[in-house]
């Protein structure tokens, strides 16, 4: 079986809360998980390349939230499952949990997924999008049963918030440093952000995880992107996009 390749701006993904406030690409193809919980994604933008290491995060304290979205889309995968024909993976990319605990309708989403899911043949991927929730289905295989498999990550955080420095480590511990440009990205889907830029101990930590962990040798120098309900900000330069 042969995978196709998607853009998924074609999907409307720069729309999405993981990529709003990102560099505007003219492609974004999504290349799977590294390692459980980490995003990759291959992007181009004005004919240059680029890597982009994605994780979702959200604070310890508010973890049952997700535990109760999670909830919700496993529902609805579930129910979308009896209604098609073939063997699918559903990869959820991101999602606003604070936004869907409170407005998920679990069977529209799961007429959205179904509707999707019989249009395709084995290969093919589409960029399903409800609501805030945007993920990536694809057929493997046609069967006369239907079976979806879902890849739903989000990591929770169980540090202290000044010990986020070791998230941005393990971004460029799964980077492969190349000649071409590259992003790593901290997507926290808090309410109540765990970057504060008043909390000098977090931020002399995460200057000097950056200083230590990115080789200066590089021709392009990759960039560390916290972003949050209050923006986003690129750690290298210091400079803040709202």
């Amino acid at each position: 079986m042969n995978t196709e390749t998607y853009n998924l701006i074609d999907g409307g993904i720069q729309n999405s809360n993981l990529f709003l406030h990102m560099p505007l690409f003219d492609e974004i193809n999504y290349l799977g998980l590294p390692e459980p919980k980490l995003r990759k994604y291959r992007a181009e933008r004005e004919d240059l390349p680029c890597t982009m290491l994605a994780l979702n995060i959200i604070r310890k304290e508010e973890d049952f939230l997700w535990e109760a979205v999670s909830d919700f889309v496993k529902h609805s995968v579930a129910t979308a499952a009896m209604g098609v024909h073939g063997v699918y993976v559903f990869d959820l990319l991101t999602i606003d949990i604070h936004q869907e605990i409170q407005n998920f309708n679990q069977g529209e989403f799961s007429a959205v997924i179904m509707n999707t899911a019989r249009k395709l043949q084995p290969g093919q991927i589409r960029l399903v999008k409800y609501s805030s929730a945007y993920g990536i289905l694809q057929k493997l295989v046609h069967e006369d049963w239907g079976k979806i498999t879902l890849k739903a990550a989000v990591d929770v955080f169980k540090d202290k918030p000044h010990f986020l420095d070791l998230l941005i480590k393990r971004l460029i511990k799964n980077f492969d440093f190349a000649h071409d440009p590259g992003i790593l990205l901290l997507n926290d889907l808090s309410k109540e952000p765990l970057f504060d830029a008043a909390d000098a101990a977090q931020q002399e930590r995460i200057q000097k995880v950056i200083e230590k962990q990115i080789p200066k040798s590089i021709e392009f120098l990759p960039e560390v992107y916290i972003q949050d309900r209050n923006g986003v900000r690129e750690m290298l330069s210091n400079s803040v996009i709202k």
